[in-house]
């Protein structure tokens, strides 16, 4: 039964009350119609609590701005929503079309820095013998099919959903197909992503996936704090550990660093991570499952204007391509063959919920301490 205004309905008392769904909560299909993000198709979800947030069809089915009663959770960069059609797949061009948002898919053959590999088992070595990746590689720049969207009740309880797909092929390449459906419960504050990544194609091809998930100010402030369970953090940043869940102001000529966590799990083999804004008794929080997403990697950057937190958990280290390859960890996927993923988003709001969360993660730290099980 969702609560809304302060007041737990029924489906009937609600709808009594209303003339459709949409005057308290809803899922809307738009178009932009200005600057570079002309022609992009969004689907912009209100669940009835004050937490919006739009569904970006034509980049990859994800998830742009986010807020909560009016106060964004997400960062945006200043390129904003960038159309499919001015995205820059090659080396480090994923910089100029990222739009930053609550949520960018990282994939799915290659994620991280720019690489070159092996193209062999494409058979076509008088075409090429090696593959050129991109940063993040290409799925996150390309358009979905919009299967479908709308509302669903089950008994008292309506669940807001949209379903599409996107497709990363190329002939004599790979034929990747992902399948996303977002779901968010009316009156909650948060969002679910299911997704499952298939090898459509008659080839084996490699498989990495990592969600980008940026979040900015107001969450992100001085003395902000990242809560995550993890054994042992590391970096290859050449800065410090200590005090790197603790957020800076923005600071002029900021470097960016990224931080590896080494996780721990619940007993149900769920990761839960966040950062939080006492101060504003405000956070993000997202949850994932370690025998999907085994890897965990923060990107801080406390810049001017690039001033964010993002959470990456992720299918391999933050180390690239060719760790992974070395370490045995770099995925294939042979035709027919598919891969599940699950991530929860949501908003903290008030300081019982932000307690709660810090009590949750607290207790896995604590058995890390005990040299407990890991859930894993």
């Amino acid at each position: 039964m969702p609560e809304l205004f302060g007041t737990r309905y029924s489906r009937a008392e609600l709808l009594r009350r209303i003339g459709r769904l949409e005057q308290a909560a809803g899922v809307r299909l738009v178009t932009l119609g200005d600057g570079q993000g002309r022609g992009v198709r969004v689907l912009e979800f209100r669940t009835g609590s004050g937490f919006a947030f739009d569904v970006v069809a034509d980049r990859s089915f994800d998830i742009g701005r986010c807020e909560l009663g009016g106060q964004p959770l997400s960062w945006l960069s200043a390129a904003g929503a960038v159309a499919p059609w001015y995205y820059e797949p090659a080396e480090w061009g994923w910089f100029r079309s990222w739009g930053g948002g609550m949520v960018v898919t990282c994939g799915l053959d290659h994620t991280l820095v720019p690489d070159e590999d092996t193209a062999a088992h494409f058979n076509q070595p008088h075409v090429r013998t090696t593959v050129r990746y991109g940063l993040h590689g290409r799925v996150g720049g390309l358009p979905a099919r919009l299967a479908g969207y709308g509302e669903r009740w089950d008994g008292d309880e309506c669940v807001l959903w949209a379903e599409g797909e996107v497709h990363q092929s190329a002939v004599f390449g790979e034929s990747l197909l992902l399948r996303r459906r977002v779901e968010a419960r009316v009156g909650a504050s948060a969002f679910e992503i299911h997704d499952v990544v298939e090898n459509v194609g008659h080839t084996p091809s490699s498989h990495m996936f990592l969600y980008h998930c940026n979040v900015g100010f107001p969450v992100v402030d001085e003395s902000s704090e990242l809560l995550v369970p993890s054994r042992r953090t590391t970096t290859d940043y050449g800065v410090p550990v200590e005090g790197y869940q603790i957020m800076s102001a923005p600071l002029r000529g900021a470097t960016e660093a990224c931080f590896e966590h080494e996780l721990i799990a619940e007993p149900g083999g769920t990761v839960p991570a966040a950062l939080v804004n006492r101060s504003r008794a405000l956070g993000v929080y997202q949850v994932f499952r370690i025998a999907q997403l085994p890897h965990h990697t923060v990107w801080r950057m406390m810049g001017e204007g690039t001033y964010a937190l993002a959470l990456e958990p992720s299918t391999n280290r933050d180390a690239g391509r060719p760790d992974a390859r070395q370490r045995g960890e770099l995925q294939w996927l042979e035709p027919g063959e598919a891969r599940r993923y699950d991530l929860e988003i949501g908003a903290l709001a008030g300081q019982a919920p932000i307690d709660e969360f810090a009590a949750r993660v607290s207790r896995l730290a604590a058995q890390a301490v005990r040299g407990g099980p890991d859930g894993t």
